[in-house]
């Protein structure tokens, strides 16, 4: 995850960037030029907080689709000398999804560029996951020569193609090949080494061993803390400790909760959270409220107090909530999601102060977004508004969009037309469920929803549920 350099959200970039539906909105009303630059800004320089979780491609391939965009932009970046040596992922899968999505809507020179960029770019990878959904057979065995010369035939380069068919995200592409006698014996004897490579892993565990007791298992977790990179191996300890802890062996958990090494703590922790052991709550306040505490200590017991469910913790968040610390923000988030209507005013609170001290994207306002529409804390309104405008996050903004429809009398004449075009297929879904009718607007998306073959099935499903079984009373 990174921190983009995102637009006001007043202007045009801002929206396209965040992916709102008013970014398509004002890019079709404002000058063709003025839009494709902004469009070509956002598909360039990936403006997601993160890009493996936010979705932007179709969004943007559809906006390319409406004002005839050209791709110059993009080959341009796609081939560009930084692709030799910024090769992260990040740096041109947005661009890669985004041809992807133009080329099923028919547009032939996006096909032509993944090929292109597959044939010779550092994330072809991903240009041919794109091909393998979308391509004929004849486009993908074209590619084939080139694909298969990044690994040279000898030991190495064979492990390397191994690796790559083992891991390959789409095997079209690889089944394919393997059946032309040009590249199958090399393609076969590659599968098979990945296959081979997955059992000798499965028979070389480097995981706790049989006969282990509670002191094996946390001091094999505080050896993850001495690997490069680190390893952090206290929730799967815990889960070992639920294999060989009994009844007697509480107080030697409870020393160890106390007074042990940090992953040691964490692991006991987690397990006696699980079980809603009477002291567990106690333990967590100590470990996070001390000073010397380790951030992965602090980190872990949080964790251990989000996983309850007692009523006992429910009570505890209660008191924890007005805190204005970690713990209490950890609370706030406890009683959105299991806490009662009394509990209401104490998620507000934690939601208005989070939004004040820590901006619209912080990371704590997801579950306290949630809750006050769980809630349905009516006075919530004004700033799940704010949150909505503002954050960076596509789906925060679903959430906080979520909320309004329980929360705001006035969501489904306001910001439910607009999320009819949001990046977020969730963010469409609802909005194709609420959205007032009344605006012509609002018609024809929903008739562009029910007709695009590129649309998720559950927006679809949720079109024809507002107009009955037939999807052309639309």
């Amino acid at each position: 995850m990174f921190d983009p350099d995102i637009a006001p959200s007043g202007t045009l970039l801002g929206l396209l960037q965040r992916g709102r539906g008013d970014g398509t909105l004002h890019a079709l009303a404002a000058p063709r030029a003025e839009a494709l630059g902004a469009l070509n800004d956002s598909v360039l320089r990936d403006p997601r907080r993160d890009w493996q979780v936010e979705n932007r491609s179709l969004y943007y391939a559809r906006l390319y689709m409406q004002l005839d965009g050209g791709l110059d932009e993009i080959e341009r970046h796609l081939f560009h000398p930084d692709d030799l040596t910024d090769t992260g992922e990040e740096r041109t899968g947005l661009a890669l999804a985004v041809l992807g999505h133009l080329a099923a809507y028919g547009r032939d020179a996006a096909r032509l560029l993944l090929r292109s960029y597959a044939a010779v770019g550092s994330n072809w990878r991903w240009a041919l996951d794109e091909l393998a959904l979308r391509d004929d057979d004849a486009g993908l065995m074209s590619l084939a020569p080139a694909v298969l010369a990044r690994f040279p035939e000898n030991e190495e380069g064979q492990t390397e193609l191994a690796a790559a068919v083992r891991d390959a995200f789409e095997p079209r592409p690889w089944r394919l090949w393997a059946e032309d006698p040009r590249y199958g014996p090399r393609l076969t004897a590659a599968g098979e080494q990945g296959s081979f490579d997955r059992w000798q892993r499965q028979l070389r565990p480097r995981g706790p061993r049989p006969g282990w007791g509670i002191a094996e298992v946390l001091r094999w977790a505080e050896e993850g803390l001495e690997l490069e990179p680190e390893e952090h191996r206290y929730l799967a300890a815990a889960r070992c400790l639920a294999a060989v802890v009994g009844p007697e062996d509480r107080p030697e958990l409870l020393r160890a909760a106390r007074s042990g090494p940090d992953a040691a703590r964490a692991a006991v922790l987690h397990h006696l959270a699980e079980r809603g052991d009477p002291e567990v709550l106690d333990l967590i306040e100590t470990a996070v409220t001390c000073p010397f505490s380790s951030e992965q200590l602090v980190s872990a017991g949080l964790a251990a107090f989000a996983r309850m469910r007692s009523v006992a913790a429910v009570e505890r968040a209660r008191e924890w909530a007005p805190r204005t610390d970690r713990l209490g923000a950890s609370a706030a988030a406890v009683l959105a999601r299991r806490g009662a209507q009394r509990d209401a005013d104490l998620v507000l609170a934690a939601l208005r102060r989070t939004v004040r001290e820590e901006g619209p994207d912080a990371d704590g306002l997801w579950e306290l977004v949630d809750g006050t529409g769980r809630l349905g804390v009516a006075c919530a309104a004004p700033v799940l508004r704010h949150i909505y405008r503002e954050t960076s996050s596509s789906q925060l903004r679903g959430r906080a969009a979520a909320a309004l429809a329980v929360t705001d009398p006035g969501f489904a004449a306001g910001f439910a037309v607009e999320c009819l075009w949001d990046c977020e297929e969730t963010t469409r879904e609802l909005a194709a469920r609420h959205a007032a009718t009344g605006d012509d607007r609002v018609v024809e998306q929903l008739r562009r929803l029910a007709a695009d073959p590129a649309e998720e099935a559950e927006v679809q499903t949720a079109v024809r549920s507002r107009f009955g079984p037939d999807a052309s009373a639309v």
